[in-house]
């Protein structure tokens, strides 16, 4: 099966959401390179970056699932390669 490398962009604004969405990510674990998380304390934000290996559509699968998530926003990036 072929895989992309995707860089995952997510915004957090509702802090009741990070448990459902560390939940999400631990699920596609096996997809994750490389996980980096910003607390944004002075505008009361998370910014999480999940650089991802994955097929096309386990890519799309996540970002989606994450975005449904309330006061969450998800946008993927793909590698060209």
């Amino acid at each position: 099966m072929q895989t992309r490398i995707a860089v995952l962009s997510i915004i957090v604004e509702e802090e009741e959401s990070v448990a459902k969405l560390n939940e999400m990510i631990h699920e596609y674990s096996r997809y994750v390179v490389g996980r980096m998380g910003i607390p944004y304390r002075e505008r009361k934000i998370n910014i999480i970056s999940l650089v991802l290996d994955a097929p096309q559509e386990k890519i799309s699968a996540l970002s989606g699932k994450i975005g449904r998530l309330p006061g969450v926003t998800a946008k993927a990036a793909y590698a060209k390669g």
